[in-house]
């Protein structure tokens, strides 16, 4: 555990990619093979168990240093992290049970440490958990409490990317970084084997299931003619599903989303029909909820995709599809330095059909077309292009993007290889300007961080007759110097507290903005946004002037075309 909280605030202390790559080096050269693999998962942004509660840890520790629980809890809104403001609370060093005092300096190995006080809380009552928990607090310092702290309630982030541990981990094994990206994307990191095994120079068994790392698009900041001849390019349309890599090898069939889950059970209809793909097969593309006729909202294939295994029933409310628009290996040769035009030659002699979005007036949101004719029955279609001889044609084209249901437009160089990670230049996305809508500041909650004792989380809602209805929480969008004169509105205008969320007086309107709408039965308004955020403070509105549910409805209408 030290080694690793030491390798924790060694990366938390720097910038230099340099720097953080030596850390990284130091550690893997220096932790047992065991401690390693525990530590690569949380490099890598495995996802964490969630062992004991905030709410409870909150309460331990203030029992435990002799502390009121209101005084943490001011403590904790005033630091704005709670792992580092329950280290600060705590006595450094318990003098009331010499029994312990032996024990407490033992070194705590990191594998160790999460097999007994982290997997080996689940299921246990909460007063084994406290018995842990305190036992812990004993044995570790102040710094690596903090970072325990993290681990505990499930929220370790640390400042590095996937690429830089590879790079590491490259350096440190002679192997190419690209090797050990692809077989982190695979391989299952739990045992001193596995770890052993990724950094091996012979292949593994992994090998033969691993994707290879996602070439990402980066948001076009110009406008496209500064691109040069639209010839150049390749425009598709911005499918508004998961990221994902179908691999068919000898060794089986992997669907991979980009988080790097391995996803065969929640989609074994996509697995089915990748049984059709030639040996030596790898598909890059997007899962999309669709029924024949219709392309579902993202929100549908969030929940299907949330789901471990999908059984029957899920299957027919919310069918899935694959649409391929790269192919990235074929007859098992890596094909990935090739021109993209050659890519989608051969992409389309693999998968004929074609995946195509229609405007609404042709019969929904969007739908599918096969080329050629086909049964309803196929589950994986190649993305169309979207023609256009010049730019000013494919921002006609880009208009109607949100009635067809997706994003915008994907444009990429005809001449682009696949690239690994997000290099600018080859491949843009060209999305549809925000909607937006006037809201007014329900709830506010502090945040964390560099923003800890500003009130900076908001809630919104929009007026149904004299109620508020929330529709949204947003983050981000306002400057420091706002900030602070928005903190001293919300603790003025407070009319009651629910723990560290603040009601307050309908006073403050923003402009919200946000990528899509769609129904919801799990918001009480009934609408979901996408990807809300702050486009400005209005300061020109009173609350009463902000929308209503029916301006939203509107919005929703004109987003699906059916207005």
């Amino acid at each position: 555990m030290k080694r690793f909280s030491d390798l924790y605030w060694k990366l938390d202390g720097t910038t230099s990619t340099n720097q953080k790559i030596e850390a990284l080096k130091e550690y893997f050269v220096s932790a047992p093979p065991e401690d390693a693999a525990c530590g690569l998962r949380v490099l890598c942004g495995a996802k964490q168990l969630r062992a004991v509660s905030t709410r409870l840890l909150r309460q331990w520790a203030a029992e435990f240093a002799e502390l009121p629980l209101w005084l943490v809890e001011e403590s904790y809104a005033h630091v704005g992290d709670l792992a580092e403001t329950l280290a600060l609370i705590l006595p450094d060093q318990p003098t009331d049970d010499v029994s312990n005092q032996n024990h407490s300096t033992e070194p705590l190995p990191l594998s160790r440490c999460f097999e007994e006080t982290i997997r080996g809380l689940k299921g246990k009552p909460d007063s084994h958990k406290r018995q842990v928990v305190e036992e812990t607090w004993k044995r570790l310092t102040p710094r690596e409490r903090i970072v325990w702290h993290k681990l505990l309630t499930g929220g370790c982030r640390v400042g590095v990317s996937r690429t830089l541990v590879a790079r590491a981990l490259a350096e440190m094994s002679d192997l190419e970084p690209a090797v050990l990206a692809e077989r982190m994307m695979a391989a299952t990191i739990e045992t001193a084997e596995d770890f052993q095994s990724l950094i091996s120079p012979h292949p593994t068994s992994a090998d033969s299931l691993r994707p290879y790392p996602f070439f990402l698009a980066s948001p076009i900041s110009n406008e496209p003619q500064e691109l040069g001849s639209v010839m150049d390019w390749q425009a598709e349309w911005k499918w508004d599903g998961m990221r994902a890599q179908v691999v068919r090898r000898s060794a089986g069939i992997s669907i991979w989303s980009r988080g790097e889950e391995r996803m065969n059970d929640a989609f074994p209809e996509i697995v089915e029909a990748a049984e059709h793909l030639p040996d030596g097969t790898v598909l890059d593309g997007e899962l999309l909820a669709a029924h024949p006729n219709n392309l579902l909202p993202f929100s549908m294939l969030s929940r299907r995709a949330s789901r471990k295994r999908a059984g029957k029933k899920i299957r027919t409310d919310i069918p899935a599809v694959f649409v391929a628009y790269d192919l990235l290996e074929t007859q098992g040769k890596d094909i990935r330095s090739e021109p993209l035009s050659l890519r989608r030659r051969k992409l389309l002699t693999l998968v004929p059909s074609t995946f195509q979005g229609k405007p609404a007036s042709s019969g929904g949101p969007a739908t599918l077309h096969h080329t050629p004719a086909t049964s309803s029955d196929i589950r994986m279609f190649h993305s169309p292009l979207v023609d256009g001889a010049s730019w000013d044609e494919l921002a006609l084209s880009r208009q109607q993007a949100r009635q067809r249901g997706v994003e915008g437009l994907m444009l990429k160089r005809i001449t682009s290889s696949y690239a690994h990670g997000r290099p600018r230049g080859d491949w843009w996305k060209w999305k549809v300007e925000p909607l937006e809508i006037d809201a007014v500041l329900h709830y506010a909650q502090a945040g964390h961080g560099r923003r800890a004792g500003l009130h900076t989380d908001y809630t919104l809602g929009v007026w149904d007759g004299e109620q508020l209805v929330t529709i949204a929480k947003a983050y981000s969008g306002l400057s420091d110097k706002e900030l602070i004169e928005i903190d001293k509105i919300i603790r003025s205008t407070t009319i009651e507290r629910h723990g560290p969320v603040r009601v307050v007086r309908p006073t403050l309107v923003f402009q919200l903005a946000f990528e899509n709408v769609s129904r919801s039965t799990r918001h009480k308004s009934g609408i979901a946004v996408r990807f809300p955020r702050i486009a400005r403070w209005r300061r020109d509105k009173l609350p009463h002037e902000a929308a209503t549910l029916s301006d939203l409805k509107v919005l929703l209408a004109q987003a699906t075309g059916q207005q």
